[in-house]
């Protein structure tokens, strides 16, 4: 089973100092001796992962496909991802940058980047050389504001340069031709279409019942086979799209909860605010009022 990974246990899984946490944001750099259980777990990560592959190599599965990751090479993670290291190189340095739902939901445009049909199937790439130029020095500058101490400007400062970095990414992409030449294992084909099944429907779709019946597939066997491969059920999946999606109808627009209620298909709003807060610990309104996570002017 996958091992599931959020922002909150990361601290205690990793060698992280908690004491440098930022809201929305971790910053880890990585070199080959303090990998200790690094390859343990196929693990999944709530929220988007950047990896910058700053020396040596590494080989790893993601998304049921294997890619090898050389010095220079960004992997590209969304949310709910499965990815497994399979090698890493004695001299490997890697810093990865994590960057939580809450985070993604304050901006629409880093939304869109985590659903583009890209990112699944081209998740490793490699900026220009000028660009790359750019791109380290940008890392320097997240690290350097990541391990400062706290200020009152620090975690907004972070944000900015954060999204600085995406957004260069996210250029890359453009220009990237879209590769689904891939060949697919069975696997990893009936994960990919539950997918993409779940983005365009988890919005009024809720039954199992749906989803099988799309995959030509028993309710019963997609059931077995996403909790085995992926460690998340088919009602989890459904859960953590509609969650994402009301977190962002919440941080980036000015909806009523009702407004909100009627888009996302739910028949009354108290049922809609009763499952937000047991998915989420807490109300659509304390949610939207939460001032951890600053929009970008």
């Amino acid at each position: 089973m996958a091992l599931f990974i959020t922002l909150d246990n990361v601290y205690q899984l990793y060698p992280i100092d908690s004491s440098k946490k930022t809201d929305g944001i971790v910053v880890f750099h990585q070199l080959t001796g303090a990998s200790h259980g690094y390859t343990e777990h196929s693990r999944l990560f709530d929220g988007l992962l950047l990896g910058f592959m700053l020396k040596g190599s590494m080989k790893m599965q993601i998304h049921f496909l294997e890619y090898e990751i050389n010095a220079g090479d960004i992997a590209v993670l969304p949310p709910q991802l499965l990815m497994d290291t399979k090698y890493l190189s004695d001299n490997a340095e890697i810093v990865t940058i994590a960057i939580s739902l809450d985070f993604m939901s304050a901006f629409p445009m880093l939304r869109e980047f985590v659903m583009n049909d890209q990112l699944r199937w081209q998740p490793v790439v490699r900026l220009q050389e000028d660009e790359s130029r750019l791109q380290n020095e940008l890392i320097t500058l997240i690290k350097g504001f990541y391990d400062k101490k706290p200020s009152p400007n620090k975690a907004e400062i972070l944000r900015h340069l954060v999204m600085a970095m995406i957004n260069m990414i996210a250029e890359l992409y453009t220009e990237t031709p879209n590769s689904r030449s891939l060949s697919k294992s069975r696997t990893h084909e009936i994960i990919d279409n539950f997918y993409q099944l779940i983005l365009k429907h988890a919005g009024e779709e809720r039954n199992v019942n749906f989803y099988a019946e799309k995959l030509h597939l028993t309710p019963q066997y997609l059931s077995t086979f996403l909790k085995e491969k992926t460690g998340g059920s088919v009602s989890q999946w459904i859960d953590h799209m509609l969650i994402l999606e009301a977190k962002a109808l919440l941080k980036s627009t000015n909806l009523s909860i009702k407004e909100i209620s009627h888009a996302l298909n739910f028949g009354e709003t108290s049922i809609f605010c009763r499952y937000f807060k047991r998915i989420s610990g807490v109300s659509p309104t304390s949610y939207r009022n939460q001032k951890t996570i600053a929009k970008l002017p």
